[in-house]
């Protein structure tokens, strides 16, 4: 699986948990693409928005792997990914 269908699918597992993912420019010289946050009581995940596919996608698995994905399907490739970036 490609870094985008990657992106794509972790995109819409953070829809299904209510995580909002929030694309943005950071700026500065910052080496972060991004992390988890909670913005008044709605978990985010702010990415850097001029990051690769590849990257994007390992921010959001790095990211869900603080939930419970046992109520939703998860490809065998992303459930891998996110194992990887716990």
């Amino acid at each position: 699986m490609n870094g985008q269908a990657l992106l794509t699918e972790l995109e819409g597992l953070a829809q299904k948990l209510e995580v909002e993912v929030v694309y943005d420019h950071f700026g500065g010289d910052s080496a972060s693409a991004g992390g988890l946050c909670k913005v008044r009581g709605r978990w985010r995940v702010m990415v850097e928005r001029h990051a690769s596919p590849a990257e994007k996608a390992s921010v959001i698995a790095r990211s869900l792997g603080d939930f419970d994905l046992e109520q939703h399907y998860v490809s065998p490739a992303v459930r891998q990914l996110i194992e990887r970036r716990r």
